[in-house]
């Protein structure tokens, strides 16, 4: 049976999310974008819920589970800004997005069932309620879904569902299988989140390029703007994973690290161990009593994420966040000044900002 939890509408408009009520946008350009873009996300919102419906009751439950738990509609928000640089309707905009959130969505499932989490957005996680097996065909739905709206568009919006899954299924399994002997552990780790979030984003923008009539010299920009900031995005993830208020995560703290997953501060502490007694002492513990732990809590383990919470790679990790944000902020230079580059710039700062 599915656990009673409260239905979740998008509450806050794009202004309070991406800061356009700053007082830096205060023409009127600035505020019929963030209109447009409120406009857009509730038509997103509604196509969301309109779209994951299935005959069949069990595959319906599921599959709204995670929708009705809540999410910031990111990858929209990111597709209906861009779209702005065009003019051409919304109308395949919304739908494009819709796809996207929704394969974002599916994503989650699966995630959830590698890295063995209790909890997503505040409640407990589908294969904590109904299985592995439950969870991860309720994720090949969702993907099924999204590629059926995104055929509703044509060939260029298939090629782009199907290129992204490629690289979302690809990180994954680098995730799962690990760098090779004699490669960079950082760099191989950089390169899963680039494919398993950052190819999210950057289609996200690229969608709302494509399907608005933008001009295409904007495409291969956003493109590596959605990159960056995706690889920003789940830097900053890093850092929260860490964060001892379960309540402002949706998370118990260390919940990657418990599952196995080398986090970027993990692997920038054993970078010093070699040559940092405290640090090769705290690695030890993280390894013993967090990494193998199979997701078991306790309180060694949770004095070790403390720890590790407060040593300096963690900062190190958030200083990195915030140059990965600032290069995708110059990825946008070939764009016209006005609204829409001064609300992608604020976008970026708005995802490290995350983390105060």
């Amino acid at each position: 049976m599915k656990p009673s939890l409260p239905l979740f509408r998008r509450g806050s408009s794009v202004t309070s999310q991406i800061g356009l009520s700053d007082r830096i946008f205060s023409t009127a350009d600035d505020r019929g974008l963030a209109a447009g873009i409120d406009a857009g996300l509730e038509r997103v919102e509604a196509s969301l819920f309109a779209e994951i419906v299935f005959a069949d009751e069990i595959a319906s439950v599921t599959t709204r589970y995670l929708l009705e738990a809540g999410g910031k509609r990111v990858r929209p928000m990111l597709a209906l800004l861009t779209a702005h640089l065009g003019s051409g309707g919304i109308t395949d905009v919304v739908t494009a997005s819709t796809a996207i959130e929704i394969t974002h969505l599916a994503s989650l499932y699966h995630d959830d069932v590698m890295d063995d989490s209790g909890q997503r957005r505040g409640v407990p996680s589908a294969q904590t309620v109904w299985g592995n097996s439950v969870a991860i065909l309720t994720g090949d739905l969702l993907f099924a879904r999204a590629s059926q709206l995104m055929a509703k568009l044509g060939e260029r919006a298939i090629r782009l569902q199907a290129d992204t899954f490629e690289r979302l299924v690809m990180g994954q399994l680098h995730e799962t299988v690990g760098p090779h002997a004699g490669d960079d552990p950082i760099e191989h780790y950089i390169s899963v989140l680039a494919d398993k979030t950052g190819s999210l984003i950057a289609a996200a923008a690229q969608a709302g390029i494509i399907f608005s009539d933008a001009p295409d010299e904007f495409e291969q920009p956003l493109v590596s703007f959605g990159e960056k900031i995706g690889v920003a995005f789940q830097l900053i993830d890093d850092v929260l994973d860490l964060s001892p208020q379960p309540e402002a995560t949706g998370k118990v703290p260390g919940t990657d690290l418990r599952a196995g997953v080398a986090t970027l501060p993990l692997l920038r502490l054993r970078e010093r161990a070699a040559d940092e007694p405290a640090s090769a002492a705290l690695l030890e513990r993280l390894e013993r009593d967090v990494m193998s732990s199979q997701g078991t809590r306790s309180e060694a383990a949770d004095s070790a994420i403390a720890a590790l919470r407060d040593h300096e790679v963690t900062a190190q990790t958030l200083s990195e966040a915030h140059g990965w944000a600032h290069d995708a902020v110059a990825s946008l230079a070939p764009l016209p000044d006005g609204s829409v580059k001064k609300a992608l710039t604020r976008f970026a700062d708005t995802i490290v900002e995350r983390s105060s």
